[in-house]
């Protein structure tokens, strides 16, 4: 009889086979829920009760104006800002906003973001309850190509650290999209005249969408997109699948990409939901999207993390990298700023290894790039790591075996290689890096640590995602 369980492992199969069809991070791409799941946070409507119960001048209750407005909560949004200017200006008001948003060229919707900005700024995921914690460290090590966000809020950023925050207009302006960035394509509370929340602002941001869209649907075409803290029903998801439902013939065809995960709090384990749903995004166009129903977000951003965590990943160097060749490509080339030499880039090119030298990328089978990735030898891996002998290294590595069954020295990895140092057949010598280091002193101290999946994966082992608190050893 069919049952959750089986339905979770339908699911983690289908994500497994997109992810190997597309060969590359998902996309995400959060909504309000989002920040209500693991913060509290409120969604668009709540968050305009709160602005009306912090402005005097809107003596009405908020159920008032959205039967007003026909539930339109832009127009409501409009409405609402011209009170907190008038407020603003008021004798009493003027005590309540910053001296410098009183000059003569400020906008009038000004006094409304930035209380909107002072209600959500603090919000943060510290205080999630653990099961939900669990599942921001399974999102963590999802490692998605790119995050693509309407909430106003900060609690994408300390999430993923590495990543660049891309705000409001300057989503237009990117010259190219590249990975390890968060797209807050509705601006931000660290720049509140980037919010969009009046019925002006959205009648600005449709004008540009089309441009906007052309740039995400790059993105969507060629990588999973997971939608996260959205209601199937949202407008937001309905605008951007109207746009690729243009690039599907029929309509009806499935978008195979694209999953929206909905909490559903009734599921038990003889639960089978729906894998697929059927959306309505306007006129007349009927898309279906892959559907994924739970109650405990983990085990889906687990199934998605199978491509493996970017956390040893320099985002900043490639966002340069990429950035650099698209002003090679675009802007220098052609306007002959710069000399090819086009038979060396022809040869280089010819040869994933040597093409990957261009930039300085190499694979841990190149003794060159072993001795400047993995520095230390035994004993001064001891010394770095801060116990008296090569012996005790060995213990802690052992600790690490037998906690996680991740064997660091039985195959070249972040942390050791086993490299040929002779002529002699046996003459090998085992190097380590400084991610061995930070390893090894985290087990020494008892701290908890976790070995990055597609490290554990590349050993041939079941998945073991340690997370585990050891026992200092002695020094």
């Amino acid at each position: 009889m069919p049952n959750y369980v089986q339905y979770q492992q339908e699911i983690k199969d289908d994500i497994a086979e997109t992810l190997q069809r597309f060969q590359c991070q998902p996309i995400l791409f959060i909504g309000s829920g989002f920040s209500l799941r693991y913060a509290s946070g409120p969604n668009w409507e709540a968050l305009l009760t709160q602005l009306a119960q912090a402005c005097p001048t809107i003596e009405k209750e908020f159920a008032y104006f959205k039967q007003k407005y026909d539930s339109d909560l832009t127009k409501v949004g409009s409405h609402f800002a011209n009170e907190y200017f008038e407020w603003a200006w008021s004798k009493e008001g003027k005590k309540q906003f910053p001296a410098e948003l009183f000059g003569t060229d400020i906008p009038r919707d000004t006094y409304i973001k930035y209380k909107a900005a002072e209600l959500l700024k603090h919000l943060t995921t510290e205080g999630a309850h653990k099961a939900l914690q669990g599942e921001l460290e399974a999102l963590k090590e999802l490692g998605p190509h790119a995050v693509i966000t309407t909430n106003y809020d900060a609690l994408l950023e300390p999430l993923f650290p590495q990543y660049e925050v891309i705000v409001g207009q300057r989503v237009f302006r990117q010259s190219a999209l590249v990975v390890g960035e968060i797209f807050k394509i509705h601006g931000s509370v660290a720049e509140p005249e980037s919010m969009i929340l009046t019925r002006e602002d959205y009648d600005a941001f449709d004008q540009d969408k089309k441009y906007l869209s052309a740039k995400l649907l790059t993105y969507f075409a060629e990588h999973p997109l997971l939608f996260i803290g959205y209601s199937a029903t949202d407008q937001n998801i309905k605008n951007i699948l109207y746009d690729m439902s243009r690039m599907f013939t029929p309509t009806s065809t499935l978008i195979r990409n694209i999953y929206i995960l909905q909490w559903d709090n009734t599921i038990t384990e003889h639960s089978m939901p729906a894998k697929e749903q059927v959306l309505e995004v306007g006129d007349g166009i009927n898309v279906r999207i892959k559907s994924i129903s739970a109650n405990d977000f983990r085990w889906v951003y687990e199934a998605f993390s199978v491509g493996g965590t970017m956390e040893k990943v320099d985002l900043k160097a490639l966002r340069a990298l990429a950035n650099r060749m698209h002003n090679l490509i675009r802007t220098d080339i052609p306007t002959k700023n710069v000399q090819v030499n086009y038979e060396a880039l022809e040869h280089a090119i010819s040869n994933e290894e040597t093409f990957g030298k261009l930039f300085g990328v190499t694979n841990l089978g190149d003794p060159a790039a072993a001795n400047a990735n993995h520095p230390y030898l035994a004993s001064q891996l001891a010394e770095q790591v801060g116990v008296a002998h090569w012996y005790h290294v060995n213990q802690l590595i052992d600790q690490v075996k037998a906690a996680t069954g991740f064997d660091m020295k039985a195959f070249d990895n972040i942390y050791h290689v086993h490299i040929k140092t002779g002529q002699a057949a046996n003459s090998r010598t085992r190097k380590y890096s400084d991610a061995a280091v930070a390893l090894l002193k985290k087990v020494l101290n008892g701290a908890n640590y976790e070995i990055p999946k597609n490290v554990v994966d590349a050993q041939h082992q079941p998945p073991a995602k340690a997370k585990v608190k050891t026992e200092p050893a002695k020094k």
